[in-house]
This record gives structure tokens, sequence and C-alpha cells, in this order.
């Protein structure tokens, strides 16, 4: 006890000496997260109110969009979870196999899948082989050329479904305001590794808390390419999804262009309609995912759309909330983090590094054990599995921070080598004829 009432004092001691390194950083980390904790909270309780006054009036009709590409029998979770939603209203599954010729297995199980519920009545299960690899943005828009209904929903081959997810979405898209939904994804392999428990926290907190409380404000940041839901003929006049790799951000922002035209436009987000899917299980996945997730960011907000960064376009409240959340705090933030903390691994002792981490530490701490009883107490539909996290917690600060120094990195990557050109979602041919920005 007294070795650590020792520590203590001393980085105590130390910060006190070397105030002047905390005021520079943190009323600038103060001043972008706290008002974001406070909006996230207020919305997410005003979501709260709202969900208990909510129910299902109609059943209308929905058509799914699986994007496959190289799945095999791991489609076969997808197919059945959808097919067996507790759902009233038709559900057509369009099966779009991206390359089928050099993905034979995954092809085969989706035929496979079809055969297996073709007495369903209330189920059209429809196979689109797409022979020649094109990419998720042509897979995901072949299927919206054969999609029926007016309420498509796309989702990855990999992914599974609670059954009331259809119930859930429909009651989310009820609205005639709402032109898109985004559905909540929860990480299927958790257990798998370190990593895999890092990322099932930043999925609980940053994805399902953070846009269920925004988009009751009306300024949700992103619909997931996994699992999102959209009004066709939104969809059809925007010109659906566009090519390079982020194809959810960059179809999101262009919906958030009509704003300023149709001001009653909405983007919902749907926290009870849950998807199942895996993330990266090692360091090495991991990288590889967010260097292009973060890479793209910059991309598309300061290369492909700078000119739609208009509150002329988005009306103020989206533009400036892109500006600070989407631009300073994503894209600037981690790059000026990451420079500081090198300036005093280089320039400061040991002692002082660690009192201003530790630090650091305690308020991301607080941020996160906020957030994380605020999910667990209004969002989480399964309260007991999701408490079991809680001591991962004490270790998640190291893990985000970790992640704004990957972020940075990415960033520094797309400046220089253009970055999300290296994407693993389109064959190099598709992205090379798409237009330089």
């Amino acid at each position: 006890m007294n070795e650590f009432q020792y520590i203590l004092h001393t980085l105590t001691g130390t910060l006190g000496t070397y105030f002047e390194l905390i005021l520079t950083f943190l009323p600038i980390m103060l001043a972008i997260e706290v008002p974001l904790l406070l909006f996230v909270f207020i919305g997410v309780l005003s979501w709260s109110r709202e969900a208990s006054n909510t129910y299902l009036s109609s059943t209308p009709s929905m058509s799914f969009i699986i994007t496959c590409y190289g799945e095999g029998d791991e489609i076969t979770k997808t197919i059945d979870t959808l097919v067996e939603q507790r759902y009233l209203g038709l559900i057509e599954i369009l099966i779009v196999i991206d390359g089928a010729e050099q993905n034979l297995l995954t092809y085969r199980a989706a035929i496979k899948g079809q055969k297996r519920h073709h007495l369903r009545k209330d189920r059209a299960i429809k196979v689109l082989p797409k022979w020649q690899r094109g990419g998720r943005v042509s897979t995901l828009n072949a299927g919206l050329s054969e999609a029926k209904y007016d309420l498509v929903v796309n989702v990855d081959g990999d992914t599974s479904f609670d059954n009331n997810m259809a119930c859930q979405l429909a009651m989310s898209l009820s609205d005639p305001n709402v032109v898109a939904c985004g559905g909540a994804l929860r990480v299927r392999n958790r257990q798998d590794s370190f990593w895999t428990r890092m990322q099932s926290l930043e999925y609980m907190m940053s994805m399902q808390t953070s846009k269920t409380g925004m988009a009751m404000w009306g300024l949700l940041n992103n619909i997931s390419g996994a699992f999102g839901a959209f009004k066709r003929p939104m969809l059809k006049q925007i010109g659906g999804w566009d090519t390079h790799t982020a194809e959810d951000l960059d179809l999101t922002f262009r919906l958030k262009q009509y704003k300023k035209r149709y001001p009653n436009m909405r983007l919902n987000f749907s926290p009870q309609a849950i998807g199942h899917t895996d993330v990266p299980s090692t360091l090495h996945s991991l990288l590889l995912q967010r260097l292009r997730w973060d890479g793209d960011l910059l991309f598309l907000y300061l290369r492909k759309h700078r000119r739609g960064l208009d509150p002329n376009l988005l009306g103020w409240g989206s533009f400036l909330y892109i500006l600070v959340y989407g631009v300073l705090q994503t894209v600037l933030l981690p790059l000026i983090m990451t420079l500081f903390n090198v300036y005093l691994f280089l320039f400061y002792p040991t002692t002082v590094v660690l009192a201003v981490l530790s630090c650091l530490y305690v308020i991301y701490f607080l941020f996160i054990s906020l957030t994380f009883i605020v999910y667990l107490a209004l969002i989480s539909e399964r309260v007991k599995e999701d408490r079991e996290m809680v001591l991962w917690l004490f270790i998640y600060p190291f893990y985000a921070l970790f992640m704004r120094v990957v972020t940075a990195f990415a960033m520094i990557n797309e400046v220089v080598r253009r970055g999300h050109e290296e994407s693993s979602m389109a064959p190099w041919w598709v992205l090379k004829r798409g237009k330089r920005f």
C-alpha cells in the first residue's frame, strides 16, 4: 500500500510541476469529447422513452440483398436467420454471388439454401451469380436492380440475425420522413481473443450507444455496409451505391446532402434490430481493416466529398457535426495526439510521460465507464451477457489510445500512398477505373 501511495504521490507531484503539458491537450479534448457525450446520453434517454411507445402497425414487404464473395457455407446462417424472421410480411432474399466462377463453394451453398426453403410461400429466395468479380459496390447495385420491394436491406454474407430484426427495422422505417435506418451489430466471436473482446466493447459503445444517441438528433454518422435498410425510391434517386471502397459512408454522406432540400428527411438507427458478425481476431487482420476504414474517412471527407461539405447542402446541424466530429475528431485529433505522445517520449523524463498518460487514462476510463453504464441500462438486450465485459473496461483505454495511433498512421498512409486504393473490397481494375479525387 505504501508503494502505491508513493507512486501516486510521485505522479500527482509530477503533474503539478508540468501542469502546462496538461493544458496543451486537456481543454481541446474536453471541448470535443464532453459535448459529444452529453448529446449521446440525452439522445439515448430520448430514444428509450420513445421506444417504449412504438409498435408495429404494418408489415410492408422487404427485399434483403446478401452480398457474398468467399463465405462458403457461412452464408447458410444468413439465409436461415432471414427466412426464420418472425415477420408476417413478405421477405425477398436476393443472394448475390460476386465472382461466382471462382467461388463455387459459396454459389453451391446459396443454391442449397434456396432449395431448403423453397416451400415457404412468404419467403422468396433468388440466387444471382455474378460470374465475373466486380467488387462490393457492383454486387449491391446488382441486387438493387432486382429488388421488388420499397424497403431494401443490405447485409453481409457472414452475418446472422435475431428473429425480430425485420419487425424492428419496419418500425423504424414506418415514419414517412425516415429514408434509411442502420441496424445494430454485435460481435459474435468476442471470446476468440483479446482483440475481439476489445472490439466487442467498441461496438457496444462507439457504435450502438453513439449511433442510437446521435440518430435522435438527426446526426447519424454512418449506416453500416454490413447491415443497413433503405427506402428504394430514395436509393434510386441518389444513384445507388458508388465506387471506391467505403461504400457505406459514401452512401450515407450522399443522403445527407439532400437534407437542406428535404429538411424533414431523417436517417434512423435501430439498436434493437440485431445482427451478429465476426470481427478480426488477430492484430494483423485488425490493423488491415482499420487502415482501410480510417483511410477511407480522409479520402471521402477531404477528397471525394470536400465540395459536399457545404451547409447549403447538409444544413448547418449536419455540417457542424461532420466538421467537428467527422473531420476534427476523427481525422485531425488522432494525428495531434500521436504527435503529442511522440513529443513527450522524446523530450521528457519517464515519470512525466507516465504522469500525463495516467491522466489521460483516468479521463478516458471515466468517459468509457459512463457510456457503458448508459448502454447496459438503456440499450442492451442481453444485459447479463454484456455485464461480463465489465472488467475489460479497465484495459479498454489502452486499446482506444492504440487505435488512435493506428488512425493517425492510416491518415498519413492515405495522404502519401492513397491507401483507399489498396482495398480488397473490389478488384484492382475496378478501383483503377474509378474517378480519382
